[in-house]
């Protein structure tokens, strides 16, 4: 039978029979009518003494030029002595496993996709939404480990992210990144991603040195120093209102800061502390020097919704407004650039000291007053540790815990009341001292008085400007 005897047309009007028929094309190309009126392409070869069929598609799918091309290569591989047969079975098993490896490959996590997975889960419930976590990873993570599969990623992984900022200095930055890594890791074992966790084998002891418990407490003295040096340093009024509030009220730098006019009610002594630390909204009973101090505050913010409002009184102060200050004070140093020139003015002789110590010292001050330890622990809002108490002791405190504030403020207002007041009037009294000097030693300005309720009088010197004098209580001549 000659080659190539089929047209299209005869392809195309074939009809369906009782039973399934073949046209022959020549060369053991064939096509097969079924009676269902299915047609495809069938190649009658023999190998090895062996009569076998290899179907080539549809006819949908494989049109008559293509099954002539594709029964001529079949028949070059029988001519090489190669079963087409089998050589179809391995190259479906190569596409197979190239189909597998590639499903593999995308199904592979990274550990950006890891990261994100983490922050849609975890790190929105977080106070800020997890806004500064991610900083952080986007700064000093995702750079290094973020194209990485995560079940890639092994000890030496981890270290590439630490040891830079390990050599920069900035070992507490380094322990806070890899206390976030392992807490990622984490969260993908727990959820079956990875086995093992890469950050598990380093020790954390590793980055960064040992943690030092914090224990800085200031003493009576220095509270007293305190009184004498803050009026000098440079601050705000406000900003030295935080000092004594902080002390007091055993609050969080970042409550105080972070605080609402509308959570103060100073008539009722009572601060309301809607969002915490932990969760849980956190009442303070406000002592009469606690009171003091915020109507300080009140007199130059006493208007819009914040306490410490930023400059456009859009939202609240940055957390870390005060603690930058009270750090500029305590450098040995030169200034850092465009920062506060008054340096060492709030050094003490116990060591740096910051916002987070007049917390602790107020409540080692409680403690020393009689107050009892669990008391003072619930000024504080620290959260038992103790589950089992949490559970069942649910005694509010609520006025031993009114007291202790009572008894912390009545002993700070006894420590600081006449020293206070001496610090305040000195420097009063040293301005009017000076300006009174500046006066008398311009003898052309003659110093003229004024009636109350009235200008001044222009008798002594009719042709001359009057100008306010630097004290404000007289008038004088230019």
């Amino acid at each position: 039978m000659a080659l190539h005897e089929l047209s299209d047309k005869e392809v195309r009007n074939s009809k369906p029979l009782e039973r399934e028929y073949l046209l022959a094309d020549g060369g053991g190309l064939f096509l097969r009518v079924r009676p269902t009126g299915a047609k495809d392409w069938l190649l009658v070869y023999t190998f090895a003494g062996n009569r076998r069929k290899l179907g080539l598609g549809s006819l949908e799918a494989v049109p008559l030029a293509t099954a002539r091309s594709e029964a001529a290569k079949a028949r070059e591989s029988i001519k090489q002595q190669i079963d087409p047969q089998v050589q179809r079975k391995q190259r479906q098993a190569e596409q197979e496993a190239q189909r597998k490896i590639l499903e593999a490959t995308q199904a592979r996590q990274t550990v950006q996709d890891l990261f994100d997975r983490w922050a849609e889960v975890d790190l929105v419930r977080r106070k800020d939404g997890g806004k500064e976590i991610r900083r952080i990873f986007e700064k000093d993570v995702l750079p290094k480990l973020g194209s990485l599969a995560v079940e890639d990623v092994k000890k030496g992984n981890i270290t590439s992210v630490t040891d830079p900022l390990l050599a920069r200095g900035v070992n507490r930055m380094a322990k806070l990144i890899f206390s976030l890594m392992r807490q990622m890791f984490r969260f993908a074992v727990d959820r079956d991603l990875i086995e093992a966790d890469p950050t598990a084998s380093i020790r954390k002891v590793k980055i960064g040195g040992p943690d030092v418990e914090r224990d800085r407490v200031l003493s009576e003295a220095e509270i007293g120093m305190l009184c004498q040096q803050v009026p000098r340093a440079g601050l705000m009024p406000t900003t030295e209102a935080a000092v004594w509030i902080a002390l007091s009220t055993l609050c969080r730098i970042g409550e105080l800061l972070n605080a609402r006019w509308s959570d103060i009610d100073l008539d009722h002594h009572l601060w309301r502390i809607p969002d915490t630390k932990n969760g849980k909204p956190h009442n303070v009973y406000l002592s009469d020097f606690s009171v003091k101090q915020f109507r300080k505050v009140k007199e130059f913010n006493s208007e819009g919704t914040w306490i410490y409002p930023s400059r456009d009184h859009k939202k609240a102060v940055s957390s870390k407004t005060i603690t930058k200050q009270l750090g500029d004070r305590q450098r040995a140093s030169a200034p850092m650039k465009r920062r506060s020139k008054s340096v060492a003015t709030l050094a003490l002789p116990g060591g740096k000291w910051g916002p987070h110590d007049l917390r602790r010292t107020g409540a080692t001050m409680m403690t020393r007053l009689g107050v009892l330890p669990e008391v003072a622990e619930r000024c504080l809002n620290h959260v038992e540790e103790n589950r089992m108490k949490r559970i069942y002791q649910r005694h509010t405190y609520e006025t031993e815990m009114r007291e202790a504030w009572r008894l912390l403020g009545d002993h700070l207002a006894h420590l600081t009341k006449d020293l206070l007041e001496d610090a305040v009037a000195s420097p009063a009294q040293e301005s009017r001292q000076s300006k009174r000097k500046t006066v008398a030693s311009h003898p052309k300005r003659t110093r003229i008085t004024r009636s109350q309720g009235q200008g001044p009088s222009r008798q002594d010197a009719p042709n001359e400007k009057i100008l306010p004098a630097p004290d404000q209580g007289d008038y004088q001549v230019a």
